[in-house]
């Protein structure tokens, strides 16, 4: 029978018309249409200029410990510093923008940020240094708290996930390139001027960044009540499984931070000796963390949740212990392995978040990123005196501790899941299938 005998045709030229007529209502911005392009290389370059910034000292710390006279713990607070500030000052800064607007505080919070790293290649003690990183990262706070709201607002859903890809490659690309600029330019002219040549790196993209924006046409300002507020984290806080997720993105940046943080100084000893331009190369290795980011969906769909997760542990454990070895090889595999493990631990745990709020997504979100740095802070500043007290083996024991945590509440979670659900399959983070 034909498909005109069945009134089929009828039926799917109906809805395509229907869809093409809604689509071509949608004001909001897609692939191919006005201003896309412009506003995915804006939030581009906002990314790279965040995470350039952010992590700007985290390659030269040994060369800030030579030159200020200090030690690698006392040193690794200028990126305990920013990434506490970021951590801080997160969530109000997503109630900010929900008042002022996202462009308007994301172009405020660049500006502030950029004016610090120009004066942070002045500072002349390690106090004053910490303080300028501090504020810088609280300023940094206002991009990740409003550039997925932006995006929500004015890009059509079905191009949702790419455009926030952008944003993501953008801090992935940002960490990574201003390490190895850094390392290569510090090797020549020292770690101040390094600072400086991301200072105005940053400065070209937060230029670029607003002269490219879109101004946001689908925003609605909203009123900032704290009281709304606060029963929204309230809840949060209150839920168990997002209570999990939190320390595990916590936990999980816990090793990140503290490895790179210290890498640096290892890399730098004996029996290494490796000159700042290659350590900064090292961290090249960030684009596999971007692959296995990439593919967490799915080994979550062959895997499921639980196993996805301890599959991320396992692969940090494995690249904590094999950087042990005395052989440069092995640790560049390590690294790899820890990298890898990670990215999709840190994927996996994020995108749950989404999924378990029931609401106030936004804030809930916020809270995941704000447990995501005070990890990193932790991190930085744990395996830096761990290192301090017992060399790399010291690091690489703290690092174990925390995937050792992230494995003891991937099961109680399983298991308080199951006690409430009996035989039922395990959801969410429930981490089953």
């Amino acid at each position: 029978m034909t498909p005109a005998d069945t009134g089929a045709s009828t039926v799917v030229d109906a809805a395509s018309a229907a869809s093409d007529s809604l689509a071509s209502s949608d004001s909001r911005m897609a692939p191919g249409g006005p201003g896309y392009r412009r506003m995915s290389f804006a939030l581009f370059l906002a990314g790279v200029a965040t995470f350039a910034l952010l992590y700007s000292t985290q390659a030269l710390l040994p060369l800030i410990s030579g030159d200020l006279g200090v030690t690698a713990s006392d040193a690794s607070w200028t990126v305990a510093a920013a990434t506490g500030g970021l951590a801080v000052f997160v969530l109000p800064m997503s109630a900010l923008s929900e008042r002022f607007g996202r462009r308007t505080v994301m172009t405020a919070s660049l500006a502030v940020a950029v004016t610090v790293g120009l004066l942070v290649p002045f500072a002349p003690s390690l106090p004053a240094l910490v303080a300028l990183r501090a504020v810088q990262g609280a300023a940094l706070a206002g991009l990740p708290a409003s550039a997925t709201a932006y995006l929500a607002e004015e890009v059509r859903p079905r191009a949702l996930v790419t455009a926030i890809g952008l944003f993501v490659a953008g801090n992935s690309v940002g960490g990574m390139s201003g390490r190895i600029i850094t390392g290569w330019v510090a090797q020549e002219w020292g770690w101040r001027i390094a600072v400086g040549v991301i200072g105005l790196v940053a400065v070209a993209c937060a230029v670029a960044f607003r002269l490219l924006l879109p101004a946001p046409k689908h925003f609605t300002p909203g009123s900032l009540r704290p009281r709304v507020l606060v029963r929204t984290v309230r809840d949060h806080l209150a839920n168990p499984l997002l209570r999990r997720l939190y320390a595990i993105g916590a936990l999980f940046m816990t090793v990140f931070g503290g490895v790179y943080t210290v890498i640096g100084y290892r890399l730098a000893e004996a029996p290494f000796s490796l000159p700042q331009g290659l350590i900064g190369s090292i961290f090249l290795v960030y684009l596999v963390g971007t692959v296995s980011a990439s593919t967490a969906g799915r080994l979550v769909g062959r895997l499921g949740r639980r196993g996805a997760l301890y599959l991320g542990a396992g692969t940090t454990a494995a690249g904590l212990l094999l950087s042990l070895a005395p052989s440069l090889p092995l640790v560049l595999l390590g690294l790899v392995l820890i990298t890898a493990g990670f990215f999709a631990g840190h994927a996996v745990a994020s995108s749950a978040v989404g999924k378990t709020a029931q609401h106030g997504r936004a804030q809930a979100s916020a809270l995941y990123q704000s447990a995501y740095y005070v990890g990193s802070s932790a991190g930085s500043t744990v395996g830096a005196v761990a290192f301090h007290s017992g060399g790399w083996a010291g690091t690489v024991g703290v690092g174990v501790l925390a995937v050792l945590g992230v494995v003891v509440i991937t099961v109680s979670g399983s298991l308080a899941a199951r006690r409430q659900a009996g035989d039922a399959p395990v959801t969410a983070l429930s981490l089953s299938r």
